[in-house]
């Protein structure tokens, strides 16, 4: 079981209790999702349940991929489902991979949970994959809260790609920020969990 703690959050394997909670916050039409991707298509409430009933087959017969492609985040004192992290190649065949975070609820942004959330991430990601040497994040230039997430995690901004995505009709920028290996182990020699709770 992966589990690593925040002040606020935690984030860690998906639990049964998750189930109904993970279907309603992934259903098409909730609100976060204007900012996660809306070029992207999403997926079908069906789709959404099989997607989550197979994530429940795997980590009942232990098959689940290692290292984790998403954990949960939840709130620390409930262990309510509040969000999720993930990651996908950018690149396999030179080590390159993109990062990103969902806080479900809009009460909870611009509370710190996101900032521990995706600071506990990327630690987890350069821990569990020696190999890589750099976390991207990519976002587009309407999501306000990723970029001053990035930042404040001291993620640099790389890239700017003018008018590639388009949202309700209107143009905006591919933002890309990355953090190196050696910056964040830098900034945080024992971890960035020991530097957010002390």
């Amino acid at each position: 079981m992966i589990r690593y703690e925040g002040k606020q959050i935690v984030i860690r394997n998906w639990t049964p209790a998750d189930r109904d909670d993970w279907i309603y916050w992934m259903s098409p039409g909730r609100y976060w999702q204007k900012f996660d991707g809306p070029y992207y298509p999403r997926k079908s409430k069906e789709e959404i349940v099989q997607q989550v009933e197979t994530y429940y087959q795997k980590l009942e017969k232990g098959t689940l991929e290692a290292p984790g492609k998403g954990l949960a985040i939840s709130d620390k004192k409930t262990d309510k489902l509040i969000g999720n992290v993930g990651w996908y190649w950018e690149s396999r065949e030179t080590n390159w991979l993109c990062a990103g975070i969902a806080i479900y609820d809009p009460k909870q942004w611009g509370s710190g949970r996101g900032y521990e959330a995706f600071g506990l991430w990327t630690d987890y990601l350069f821990q569990a994959m020696p190999e890589i040497v750099r976390v991207d994040l990519r976002t587009w230039s309407g999501n306000f809260g990723m970029m001053k997430l990035a930042e404040k995690l001291g993620y640099t901004k790389e890239a700017c790609f003018r008018k590639a995505r388009i949202v309700n009709g209107k143009y905006y920028d591919s933002i890309g920020y990355g953090v190196l290996r050696e910056e964040w182990e830098a900034w945080h020699p024992e971890g960035f969990q020991k530097d957010l709770v002390n």
